[in-house]
């Protein structure tokens, strides 16, 4: 199962990342810098298959909010280095949440409950229609309004199915 860390901040620099010797995949991987309020900075390594949600592009200046493994093995080089496999540009319009929820579609930190409705589109990475229950999978979950409850409930407007 999959650790979903997160780091959100400011995008500061975008690179290209070359990998390998004889320049494979120059121009597919991209290096992005991110400082969050603190002063803390975090450089996150995106891949072709790194899901950005709603496919929003991203600049220099926006803020944003990666997803990694935190199971994943890391370089240990400052600032630290994280492969994204999910990143979310900020918006003032929609909440973006990225966990394991359980069966009753409880979020693992306990905080997010989810109460599915006929109008919550219900997908696949590649923009497919799931056809089974979200329960019990990693989730991307894109809402709106929550109760200020613990946990807070909402009705989402779209799940992304982790598979």
């Amino acid at each position: 199962m999959i650790n979903f860390n997160f780091f959100q901040g400011t995008i500061t620099g975008i690179s290209d990342f070359l990998i390998g010797q004889n320049g494979e995949g120059e121009g597919c991987y991209k290096l992005l810098s991110v400082m969050n309020g603190t002063g803390a900075s975090v450089n996150f390594v995106v891949e072709p298959s790194t899901y950005f949600v709603d496919h929003e592009m991203v600049a220099v200046g926006d803020r944003v909010t990666g997803y990694y493994d935190g199971n994943a093995p890391v370089p240990l080089i400052y600032p630290p280095q994280y492969r994204a496999l999910i990143m979310v540009k900020e918006s003032p319009a929609r909440n973006v949440k990225v966990d394991y929820f359980n069966s009753q579609l409880m979020s693992s930190d306990g905080f997010l409950k989810l109460n599915l409705s006929p109008y919550t589109q219900i997908l696949l990475r590649n923009g497919q229609l799931f056809t089974r229950s979200p329960a019990n999978r990693n989730l991307i979950v894109v809402y709106g309004p929550s109760t200020k409850s613990i946990p807070a409930q909402t009705t989402p407007y779209k799940i992304i199915v982790w598979c």
